[in-house]
């Protein structure tokens, strides 16, 4: 079954098209909503979360690019509502500026791709979200900072701050393993 006729099937009600278009994308959405999460279950609440709203919205795809692409895009917003809901109950980070400095390449290769994952869920809530909107999904800090309600300078000092506590981390890491 192409992708095309297993979303008109699922318009039509069809619960096994449903399945399987979520059995289809699944995988490569919850990748997305853990870089947007500290937690796995944080982001398995991401990803239902973003399904349903796929299913609710599955009419407003007009086929005019992947749908992959679209229903990425429903799971980046999902996680960008979640996180301004968290601004709503006042739940802040901070950290003092710093001065950026390098991390050498080698430091960075003996990093394994899952370390890299798990140091960028650790990193607070707004710093993710900048630097994942910006190093990994590609948005620019005009696209940012319409879609999280920030000034641009917001952004890139945000992003400036998630790379220096993601450099440190890899300092640190590097410093253990030598």
């Amino acid at each position: 079954m192409e992708v095309l006729e297993m979303v008109e099937a699922c318009l039509r009600g069809d619960r096994i098209s449903q399945k399987k278009l979520f059995d289809l994308f699944a995988g490569k959405m919850l990748a997305v909503c853990m870089r947007y999460s500290k937690h796995r279950m944080e982001a398995e609440d991401l990803l239902q979360d973003g399904f349903i709203r796929v299913f609710m919205n599955l009419d407003q795809f007009k086929n005019d690019g992947p749908l992959e692409q679209w229903i990425r895009r429903i799971m980046i917003n999902n996680a960008i509502k979640k996180y301004h809901k968290k601004c709503n109950q006042n739940e802040s980070y901070t950290i003092d500026t710093v001065v950026e400095e390098g991390v050498q390449p080698d430091a960075i290769d003996q990093i394994s791709e899952q370390e890299m994952m798990d140091m960028i869920a650790e990193l607070p809530d707004g710093y993710r979200m900048v630097f994942n909107l910006f190093a990994i999904e590609g948005y620019s800090h005009k696209e940012i900072s319409e879609m999280m309600h920030i000034e641009e300078s917001t952004s890139r000092s945000q992003l400036a701050k998630a790379r220096k506590v993601l450099q440190d981390k890899i300092i640190k890491n590097s410093n253990f393993l030598v």
